[in-house]
Formats: structure tokens, C-alpha cells, sequence
């Protein structure tokens, strides 16, 4: 099932769709639905990965003062 959504985009942004478009033989609507999706997968998947990250802080879990030098002299950072 399909649904609409209207967008006020700029007409730079407009044009480059246009554009890319043209260039690879796809619809402007494909276009932006398929970049919309990467943009909200990757958004996704970060937000997941600081909810989780938080939850180990606030359960304690961090990383020891040796565990974090070793990676630090592992590349060669002081």
C-alpha cells in the first residue's frame, strides 16, 4: 500500500533529483522514496546504537582505564 506525502523541497534540490534522474533512467519518485528509506535506516540504526550505548553507561558498563590505553597504543595515540 502506498500513501502520499506532500514536501516543500528547494529548487536546487529539486533540480539535482531531476538530474539524477535523467541520468540513471529512474523516476524522481523512486529516487527520493529510495534515498528517504536509506536516510531513515541509517537514522534508525544510530539512534538504536546510542539507546544501547546509554543503557550500558547507566548499567555501568565501561570500558577499564587499561582496556581503553591499549587501544590508544595500538594506534599510536598518547
Amino acid at each position: 500500500m502506498n500513501s502520499t506525502l506532500s514536501l516543500r523541497i528547494p529548487t536546487e534540490t529539486l533540480e539535482q533529483l531531476g538530474l539524477l534522474a535523467e541520468a540513471t533512467g529512474k523516476s524522481r519518485n523512486f529516487i527520493a522514496v529510495q534515498a528517504m528509506k536509506d536516510f531513515i535506516e541509517r537514522e534508525a540504526w544510530q539512534v538504536a546504537e546510542i539507546q544501547q550505548a546509554l543503557k550500558e553507561a547507566d548499567a555501568g558498563e565501561f570500558a577499564a582505564d587499561e582496556e581503553v590505553q591499549a587501544v590508544f597504543d595500538k594506534w599510536g595515540r598518547k
